[in-house]
């Protein structure tokens, strides 16, 4: 028999939960192809060594874009070789498939994912808006007659959402996230200090060094960073501290604040009061940030809470309702 998978289709990470192992694949959203023959070179993590050092006829390509497909049959390519990897289908069956969108995916764009996943090996696949799914898998119970609020940040779409009952009673998606804040920190250097880093230096600046949220008595972090002199045309090095990194990310994070803060606005005055006894769970790669749950609680004035296993959520929360959704068909 086919086993059946939650999938986490991230734009800066693909996560793949298998029904009665959990989850057993986390890789990186990115395709190294050769433009000359077409052909794929390597998928996964041995794809994301080779971002921003390939000669001019291979492409390390990301064929997700602020959580939805931008390259329909790079996706496929990505997809098929991932699930091949598991090794997940039957002899004579293929595994049902439950993948994950942001909040504000329009029609054509759930159609794609849903093409991609179909083609690249799936034999009934269901969607599911990803706050809901996060919510599953960071084990909140949102069927009950009470308002549950999370706010997941991935490395595309901040989604934020409130649910009750199973369903989601209001929600917002904003396409600025982890790789926004990434770019923030490439153009604060830049025009800071006159370097010129890669996108993966910037990322690994964000997740060693970033404090958003200073307390009295908290350190500086401090952080070299090397790139390319854009007067000089040189390799050079620099320190970059943790308020700096601060400074690069601050809109990216307010401007989630006001999409969480405007979400709230527009809640019944009985969901509300639950939000703020129960308060508001982070998920997602955002979330390990330090110092965010702060931040957000300061802004909004609830207790925010970080999920346990943030980056797990989604595909295990989809993992978990496929589960259910099959025992529930079979009864």
């Amino acid at each position: 028999m086919a086993l059946d998978i939650g999938i986490d289709l991230g734009t800066a990470n693909v996560l793949i939960y298998v029904s009665g192992k959990g989850i057993v694949l986390n890789e990186p959203s990115v395709v190294a192809i050769d433009t000359n023959t077409n052909q794929v070179l390597a998928v996964g993590s041995e794809a994301y060594q080779m971002v921003g050092k390939t000669p001019s006829n291979i492409r390390a390509i990301r064929p997700l874009k602020d959580g939805v497909i931008s390259d329909f049959d790079v996706t496929e390519e990505m997809l098929s070789y991932f699930i091949k990897k598991l090794n997940v289908r039957g002899i004579m069956s293929r595994p049902s498939i439950m993948i994950c969108t942001p909040t504000n995916t329009t029609e054509i764009e759930r159609k794609a994912i849903l093409q991609a996943a179909e083609k690249s090996g799936g034999n009934k696949v269901y969607l599911e808006v990803e706050p809901k799914v996060a919510a599953i898998g960071a084990g909140m119970d949102i069927f009950q007659p009470r308002g549950n609020m999370v706010i997941d940040i991935g490395g595309g779409t901040s989604d934020i959402a409130v649910l009750s009952l199973g369903d989601i009673v209001a929600s917002s998606s904003l396409r600025m996230a982890g790789d926004r804040m990434n770019q923030d920190i490439v153009n604060y250097v830049k025009d800071q200090h006159h370097l010129l880093i890669g996108e993966r230096s910037a990322e690994q600046v964000k997740i060693q060094i970033a404090q958003v949220f200073k307390q009295e008595g908290d350190a500086d972090k401090q952080m070299q960073v090397r790139g390319r002199d854009t007067v000089s045309g040189m390799p050079r090095s620099l320190e970059i501290d943790s308020n700096e990194v601060e400074q690069a990310i601050h809109e990216t994070l307010m401007q989630i604040v006001s999409t969480a803060h405007h979400v709230m606005e527009t809640l019944p005055p009985e969901i509300a009061a639950d939000i703020i006894d129960r308060g508001i769970t982070l998920t997602g790669g955002g979330a390990l940030l330090s110092g965010l749950d702060q931040l957000i609680s300061e802004n909004l004035k609830v207790p925010v809470v970080v999920a346990e296993h943030p980056l797990n959520n989604v595909a295990q929360g989809a993992g978990i309702l496929l589960e259910h959704m099959q025992k529930a068909g079979k009864k």
